[in-house]
């Protein structure tokens, strides 16, 4: 059985508005740029999966773990996962990062048609996704576009009260996630988020 990072902080907003697509042939793509906090939301998943059926059939990819360096192509991403399903029972299947894999939707499209795979995938570019998607799988995917922290996750994550100070720390620095790991300083946070811009833009 797979072992993920334990999720410290939850963010169950998105998990309730995710919750009742769940357990449905209905792809669930979740979008935002890099460092929103996509992988932990997965995450987040597995657990209420996992907290309701102990022994679910977990298939997980991430494209950003060298581990998973040869799916490359729709037919390797679809071989993949089709040794690891079990038939008559429930698969859950989650592909993070999924646009680094070419045609990726052929894959995805193939392993929506059997009704027991209950599929979550996220990607950082949103302009891929929407019209592509939208043609191979209409009718069958709802997307979530995820964000930064908002101002009250934000409170929650840094266990600060909710004044002046915290809010000009918040417009000052933002709401990427990972800040909690850092010593709230301006040039170490400045620093990181500079390094997160250059990511996206280039």
């Amino acid at each position: 059985m797979s072992k993920f990072p334990t999720v410290l902080h939850r963010r169950d907003t998105y998990i309730e508005r995710i919750e009742p697509f769940m357990q449905t042939p209905i792809v669930k793509v979740m979008i935002g740029h890099r460092r929103v906090g996509k992988s932990y939301i997965l995450y987040q998943l597995i657990e209420e999966i996992r907290k309701k059926e102990q022994d679910a059939n977990i298939i997980y990819i991430n494209k950003e773990d060298i581990a998973y360096v040869d799916i490359v192509s729709s037919k390797d991403l679809h071989d993949y996962i089709a040794q690891r399903l079990i038939r008559g029972k429930k698969n859950y299947i989650f592909i993070d990062e999924i646009q680094e894999i070419e045609d990726f939707k052929v894959a995805v499209r193939s392993l929506a048609l059997d009704e027991s795979n209950d599929i979550y995938i996220t990607g950082s570019n949103s302009e891929m996704f929407s019209s592509d998607l939208a043609n191979e799988l209409g009718g069958r995917y709802v997307e979530f576009k995820i964000y930064s922290l908002s101002y009250a996750e934000f409170l929650d994550f840094h266990k600060l009260n909710n004044d002046d100070e915290s809010l000009e720390k918040y417009i000052r620095f933002g709401g990427l996630p990972y800040l909690i790991h850092l010593p709230m300083r301006e040039e170490v946070v400045m620093e990181y988020i500079r390094s997160v811009y250059s990511t996206i833009v280039l």
